[in-house]
């Protein structure tokens, strides 16, 4: 009797014990890649509290069952400060240190690219907002592009504003002259002079450069119609805009870049009045999901700036990396990469999938809406949200 009691016990005991291992999670790492310092710095940190909050939700829900395996995700963030030099020391950190082998969200094109050399070595998935089109392609099978790129960009955002002011002529152009700047560059050149407006001056400037004043005049002197603030981000933006007013420039300002009104008008003041952004997007307005008014109020409090799209492209990308290891039945970052262009998954926009494969040799680029805003009383107004053909189609045929 005594044996049999010593088994019933032992059994007992076995079962509790794999009660409590089945929900047990194994943690995987996920890395973020961010200017979190700066005038940039309000991007990275957005984006490491919307990644996150991703995180958050997915582990709460139980996190990822793939192969009768759960597995809960932790993120990891280091700051990048915008350049290769701080690009490649995150990239040892997160990859040979830390051990991670997904990246959710990285920011700069020059950091990225540092990164990068060591992430498709490495076999590790990169999520990327690079504006770059030199980050993507079929030599560069792990890497993504979380968000959208000015071949998404500024062919609908210059034609908007060609709309709007048909009798706009000239440009003059201003980048930080760095990676980004230069690669962004002559693609808006291009799609200027395709709309019959005239690049009558291209100028850089050094990130961390405080005195606008020399590169304002410069830009005035030229008396253009329409001056396209490229990659400045908009703390340095706001402080070109308020050089221009103090030399009497009036025209039409573009900051493609431009993430959202807050800082532009707390820095540019009356200045950024009319100013057209192509990167940002009014998330408490009626176009957007009640996730992205949840997550705006979140990054609101985390970091005194509504919610940009360069900020919330960390939530998407570690849903699209969820749904990708469920699909492939794998953690495996190869397999993953595989699955990824082939499924439609869920966003904060809704349900999205990957494309761009026309543009860059491979379907890479997450197919998000191009929001078009303004700014018109002090505030961001969003004037126009165009969906992409490509993912109405994948949509469509989904269905």
């Amino acid at each position: 009797m005594k044996s049999f009691k010593k088994l019933l016990v032992g059994a007992s005991v076995a079962a509790a014990f794999a009660a409590s291992t089945a929900g047990a999670q194994e943690v995987l790492k996920v890395g973020i890649s961010a200017p979190m310092s700066g005038s940039a710095a309000t991007w990275g940190l957005g984006m490491e509290w919307a990644g996150k909050q991703a995180a958050k939700e997915i582990n709460d829900a139980g996190g990822v069952n793939v192969g009768g395996k759960r597995y809960r995700f932790e993120v990891i963030a280091y700051d990048n400060k915008y350049n290769a030099a701080d690009g490649s020391k995150v990239a040892q950190n997160l990859i040979n240190r830390d051990g991670v082998k997904y990246i959710i969200g990285s920011i700069g094109t020059a950091p990225i690219l540092a990164l990068q050399s060591l992430s498709e070595r490495s076999n590790v998935i990169l999520f990327t907002s690079a504006w770059g089109k030199s980050v993507k392609g079929p030599k560069m099978p792990l890497t993504f592009t979380q968000s959208n790129t000015p071949f998404e960009i500024l062919d609908p955002l210059y034609g908007y504003i060609k709309q709007q002011n048909p009798n706009i002529k000239t440009v003059a152009i201003l980048n930080p002259n760095d990676a980004t700047g230069k690669e962004v560059e002559p693609v808006a050149n291009a799609v200027w002079e395709k709309l019959g407006v005239k690049v009558v001056s291209v100028n850089w400037y050094e990130r961390g450069t405080t005195q606008f004043q020399p590169v304002a005049a410069k830009l005035a002197a030229m008396k253009p119609d329409v001056i396209d603030l490229g990659v400045a981000p908009p703390a340095d933006a706001g402080v070109v805009m308020k050089e221009l007013a103090v030399l009497g420039w009036k025209g039409v300002q573009v900051v493609p870049v431009g993430t959202n009104a807050m800082q532009l008008v707390q820095i540019g003041g009356p200045a950024s009045e009319g100013a057209y952004m192509g990167y940002a997007g009014d998330y408490d307005g009626q176009h957007a999901t009640p996730k992205q008014r949840e997550l705006n109020k979140g990054i609101l409090a985390a970091v005194n700036e509504t919610m940009s799209p360069l900020q919330i492209s960390s939530y998407d990308s570690l849903y699209a990396l969820a749904a990708a290891m469920r699909a492939a039945n794998s953690v495996e970052p190869k397999a993953i990469a595989e699955a990824l262009p082939k499924i439609v998954f869920d966003t904060s926009y809704g349900k999205t999938a990957f494309g761009g494969e026309s543009t860059y040799g491979n379907p890479q680029q997450m197919l998000v809406p191009v929001m078009i805003t303004q700014i018109r009383g002090g505030k961001m107004v969003e004037v126009n949200r165009i969906i992409p053909d490509e993912l109405k189609k994948r949509l469509a045929a989904a269905r």
